[in-house]
């Protein structure tokens, strides 16, 4: 009998995605948002506003990403699935 080798699994394979601890696509989705809100109002008021805004979604970004990494691709799925499903197929199925 040969015994098995053993390798290595890195810690960076089955890591999430994640950029300042937020889910990287939502970190700059807000940062977008809250430079749009800066640069087209162009007042210190909504500099203000921009930035405290901006400060706001990545602390809720990231106790969401702290409850669980991958909660955007898990509620993205969930949009496709259908209310009811039928226990019966019905005359229009297809085979």
């Amino acid at each position: 009998m040969s015994e098995l080798n053993e390798h290595p699994l890195h810690r960076s394979l089955n890591r999430p995605n994640l950029l300042m601890g937020v889910d990287r696509e939502l970190l700059l989705t807000s940062a977008f948002f809250s430079a749009l809100m800066i640069f087209t109002v162009q007042s210190w008021a909504a500099a203000a506003f921009g930035v405290s805004l901006w400060v706001l979604s990545i602390y809720l970004l990231r106790k969401a990403a702290k409850a669980d990494p991958q909660m955007r691709q898990v509620y993205m799925r969930f949009r496709n699935y259908r209310k009811f499903y039928s226990a019966r197929p019905t005359a229009f199925r297809k085979e």
